[in-house]
């Protein structure tokens, strides 16, 4: 899902695989909230140093490892997963030393159940399970996931490793739910051929689009993220005509030229997933990477898009299973279903430095019930209504029902 017409895009680079410097969460502390009289607004002299952000802004790549697991229950595995915490940035020091030039980098994500287990209060302030929605044959689903690590380099040997680390590393604390091997395709192509990610904010605009500020101050720097795995029927949709195609895009396929308004359709891929507020477009940061299997006839796109609030996110989401207005729905549905869906919150690399083994008591019981699937609904309400937000998003996969392992 991406305003470029894609379901996703990556075409923001950097040069540290560190997200935000101090002086760049300064500066964007800035923009957001220009200079006051009262000096207590600043949060050196309120006593608390800017937090420094994680590797959500890390370099374009050419691999990537998309991992989800679950916490299994036990106080023991979550002093394990807590105790692995305060010891990642280490992790990935030491992994990313035998090639300082592949910009390895990893951003570490939790789930709503795992963070109340793990750290109890406070809690992010838009925090949730991913929120399920069906809508004709189309279906967003929400399915199982505590963790995730987002792991980049420019070497998948490099990723790989690191993902072993961690596993080593975690052991029986967490089970695997969905493991995905991503890569990059010619000149930023997904598998329907199309440009993925010429719209992403860039410069200074991907802070103020991905990190969070004084409106949740116990978190800043902190992001939320939402995944999910769409899998594509390439013989139907590479049986259109590429303007056939184009039009379900709202780009030309060769050059990624955005269509002009009086011939793109208002169902358009990039028509549904642009968010406007206020007169101004809100951005998010997306990273997708094709995936797949040939011999198995498994073609996908994972998707992930990282943003301050996920109501951004989420909208985009409802636009195009549900449509805007309701029926002129997202036509690449047609042809690709997603299989997975979280949402995930991804703290300060500060917070994660400062947790402990053992520090707080969860503060809910250590074996939590699965989240229940919202039942189908003839129309689904916006993001905006408190009864939905407090409810889940889901979707599918393109040879009927094939179990999420």
């Amino acid at each position: 899902m991406a305003a470029n017409g894609k379901l996703a895009g990556r075409n923001f680079t950097r040069e540290s695989s560190v997200a935000f410097s101090e002086g760049e969460i300064c500066a964007l502390h800035q923009r957001r909230h220009p200079m006051k009289p009262d000096p207590s607004n600043t949060p050196e002299v309120a006593g608390r140093s800017p937090a420094l952000a994680q590797a959500v802004a890390a370099p374009l790549t050419r691999a990537a490892i998309f991992l989800v697991a679950t916490l299994n229950p036990g106080s023991e595995n979550r002093s394990a997963l807590r105790s692995f915490c305060g010891d990642l940035a280490a992790l990935v020091r030491a992994v990313e030393f035998r090639d300082l030039e592949a910009s390895l980098s990893c951003v570490v994500g939790f789930g709503s159940d795992a963070w109340d287990r793990l750290f109890g209060q406070p809690r992010p302030a838009e925090l949730h399970l991913f929120r399920e929605i069906r809508a004709g044959a189309r279906h967003a689903v929400s399915t199982p996931g505590d963790l995730l690590f987002h792991i980049r380099a420019k070497r998948m040997d490099l990723c790989f490793e690191l993902a072993t680390q961690f596993m080593a590393r975690l052991g029986n604390a967490v089970s695997p739910v969905d493991e995905v091997q991503g890569f990059r395709y010619f000149d930023d192509r997904d598998l329907l051929g199309f440009v993925d990610g010429t719209e992403n904010p860039r410069g200074a605009a991907v802070a103020d689009a991905v990190l969070i500020g004084d409106e949740d101050s116990e978190f800043a720097s902190g992001s939320y993220v939402i995944v999910q795995k769409y899998l594509h029927d390439l013989g139907a949709w590479n049986a259109l005509t590429t303007e056939a195609q184009e039009r379900i895009i709202g780009r030309t396929k060769l050059s990624d030229i955005e269509l002009d308004d009086s011939v793109k359709p208002t169902s358009a891929h990039n028509a549904l997933a642009t968010i406007v507020e206020d007169g101004k477009e809100v951005k998010i940061l997306r990273d997708n990477m094709p995936f797949g299997r040939p011999g198995h006839g498994e073609f996908g796109t994972y998707f992930i898009g990282y943003s301050r609030s996920p109501r951004t996110i989420e909208q985009m989401i409802e636009n195009m299973f549900i449509g805007r207005p309701p029926g002129n729905y997202d036509r690449l549905l047609d042809f690709s279903r997603a299989v997975t869906g979280n949402l995930f919150f991804v703290p300060s690399a500060t917070f994660l430095e400062n947790v402990t083994e053992d520090q707080t008591q969860p503060a809910v019981a250590e074996s939590p019930a699965a989240p229940a699937a919202v039942e189908p609904s003839p129309s689904i309400p916006s993001s905006s209504n408190r009864s939905v937000r407090e409810g889940s998003l889901r979707i599918g996969s393109l040879k009927g029902d094939v179990p999420h392992e």
